[in-house]
Formats: structure tokens, sequence, C-alpha cells
């Protein structure tokens, strides 16, 4: 079901979503999108570049890790066939506030490079997106991607992405032969 999450502008206390060593105190409200508390299987779809083609296999799951919940996404990453991602997205309710700088997670995975990957109302082809790529540990920890780190997939996109275009957001396994495993169990817009 699509268009089940609002997106509201909630106040977090990082010392409760992150360890405390990891809080900015200069940041106290963001943009939620989720915290996999509420059936994120609802709103969150897993694919991969078999939709083209591609051979990369996976799935996503829901859990909890000491009460916390939280998305697993595993899989094979294949560039044969001209394939080479798996990915989970979430197609996003309304455009978020005017004023948006960037995109925050809390994750954590099997020390590989992963993406996040924003589509706007200019991308309307299925290989257009924003990526930006964040590098993740065994340890949960934040991640800030700020929009001007994403970079335009083509040439007939703008340079960089409008905060109040965005129309979805996917964490990415992309672009070479690799297993795949990665946990987020926050993503908000700052």
């Amino acid at each position: 079901m699509r268009g089940l999450i609002a997106i509201g502008i909630a106040a977090i206390i990082l010392g409760g979503a992150v360890p405390p060593l990891m809080a900015d105190e200069s940041v106290t409200a963001q943009t939620v999108i989720d915290d996999f508390t509420m059936q994120p299987e609802t709103r969150w779809r897993f694919f991969t570049d078999q939709v083209m083609g591609g051979v990369s296999t996976g799935g996503i799951a829901f859990a909890q890790d000491d009460g916390t919940p939280y998305a697993r996404m595993t899989g094979r990453v294949s560039t044969a066939n001209r394939g080479g991602f798996i990915q989970m997205q979430l197609d996003l309710a309304s455009p978020p506030p005017e004023g948006t700088t960037g995109v925050r997670l809390v994750v954590r995975g099997n020390a590989q490079r992963y993406f996040v990957h924003l589509r706007t109302s200019g991308t309307v082809l299925p290989w257009q997106y924003y990526q930006a790529g964040f590098d993740v540990t065994q340890n949960w920890s934040e991640v800030r991607l700020p929009l001007g780190s994403f970079t335009a997939s083509g040439a007939l996109m703008r340079r960089l992405p409008q905060p109040t275009s965005l129309r979805s957001i996917a964490v990415v396994a992309f672009g070479r032969d690799h297993d795949a495993q990665i946990d987020v169990r926050a993503v908000s817009l700052y």
C-alpha cells in the first residue's frame, strides 16, 4: 500500500535513537520518514535488477534488536546480464518541507559501500535518480548525506535534487558483484 506514511516534523531526542556519542545537539527537529515501528512492510518495496533482465537476488525483512525495530536488506548483487542492484524503496506521501538539506540514516551492515537513491518529480524514466554513497560497519552509526552530495544519474536532469520535488527514497546495493547486508533503523530528512 502506497502513501500510508504521514510525514511530519517531529522532535527527535537523538540519545534515544542513536547511542549518545553520536548525538548532534544542533539538530533537534527532523522530518521523520520511517523508524520501522508501524507496519513498515506496507510501505517499503523491495526489487532487484530483474525488473530489467538482471540476475541479482535478495529480500527485505523486518526485525528488532533489543526492542528497536529495523529493516534488513540482504542479497547477492550481480552485474551479469547488464544488471547490478537490489534496493528497498519508500514512496513519500508528500514532499518534504521547504528548507530540507539532507538525508539522515541510522545503519549497520557488512562493511560494504551502499547508496541512497532519491527520485523526484523530474525523474520520470526508471533509470533516473540522484545517488549518494556511504559506508557501513557492524555497529549502528548515523549517516548524514547533504542533498549537495547527491549526483544525477544522467545528463538531462537537474544537477541537484530539489527538496520539494522529492517523491521516493531508496537504500541500494549497487554497481558491483558483492553480497549485501544492510540494516536500517531510522530514515529522516534534515
